[in-house]
């Protein structure tokens, strides 16, 4: 059995690299499709819990996501049991979006999606498409680079979850308990395509009305600027796009927008990129940058 796990742990990582030469930020996972390192706060109660890897230290989940081979390998031999790897969506250069059709609700979540396609007059392109070993399926489409999809389960129809920005979809040739992810035949070769602007807007939740009071601008903004902060590599316009769009619907957009600017030119985006990514929060949450 130990000789099977290395072998499922080598192939797991051979696969990783591979993923990540096709830009696709991956961690390990372990067979219940966990990311496979602990928390390093696990035993630190004084942590906070959402450290997002500002730490340095590996175990954020997600947030530990890269396409650094070297990255890669050190993840892979920190996690000696892992038999999977899971790819980062809403990251450079894909922004990638996952729809996952599941099998296990008792209801057709592929017939679900051709009857949202239809009231919405969309078409699902040719992309990528990884089999599940419940019989689901996940498909890949590429978002636009300054448009944060958020997670979500059953909201679209029931059986039929989004994988946005803060998740991952599970790679091909990653080994769970219950089977092995494969690339339906045909896809594999494909990029992610990219998602049709009318599935885009539904899978966008309406800006969140909000009353705010004279105080809210203070530690709240500032907390949205240390978000921004603390992004890193091929996290920066993302962790942007969202804080902006917090601001704005939260009412302190316009005066947040010169220290959000500054907080992205600290972590390496031109001012021109953060004002426009900005200016794409504004628009989105109804507001005029």
């Amino acid at each position: 059995m130990a000789t099977t796990d290395r072998q499922a742990t080598t192939l797991a990582l051979a696969h990783a690299l591979s993923a990540a030469e096709r830009g696709l930020a991956v961690i390990p996972l372990s067979r219940t499709k966990l990311p496979a390192l602990r928390s390093p706060h696990r035993d630190d109660p004084a942590t906070p819990n959402r450290c997002h890897g500002a730490c340095g230290r590996l175990g954020h989940g997600v947030y530990d996501a890269s396409t650094d081979p070297v990255r890669i390998r050190r993840m892979f031999a920190a996690a000696p049991h892992a038999t999977g790897y899971g790819i980062a969506c809403g990251l450079l250069p894909h922004h990638l979006i996952g729809i996952d059709l599941d099998t296990k609700t008792g209801t057709d979540a592929s017939a679900a999606l051709r009857e949202i396609a239809l009231r919405h007059l969309f078409t699902i392109p040719a992309t990528v498409v990884v089999r599940t070993p419940s019989g689901g399926r996940h498909l890949w489409l590429s978002g636009p680079p300054d448009v944060v999809v958020p997670n979500s389960a059953s909201r679209l129809a029931p059986g039929i979850d989004v994988r946005g920005a803060g998740g991952y979809l599970v790679g091909p040739g990653s080994r769970t308990d219950h089977g092995t992810y494969t690339a339906a035949p045909g896809t594999a070769h494909l990029p992610p395509a990219a998602c049709p602007p009318a599935l885009l807007r539904i899978l966008l939740p309406p800006p969140r009305p909000h009353h705010p009071t004279p105080s809210s601008a203070g530690g709240h903004g500032q907390g949205l600027v240390q978000f921004v902060l603390a992004a890193h590599a091929g996290q920066r316009n993302t962790r942007l796009f969202w804080a902006a769009c917090r601001a704005y619907e939260d009412g302190i957009g316009p005066a947040l927008v010169d220290p959000l600017v500054r907080a992205a030119l600290g972590t390496g985006l031109s001012e021109r990129e953060a004002r426009a990514t900005i200016a794409s929060a504004a628009r989105l949450t109804g507001h005029t940058p």
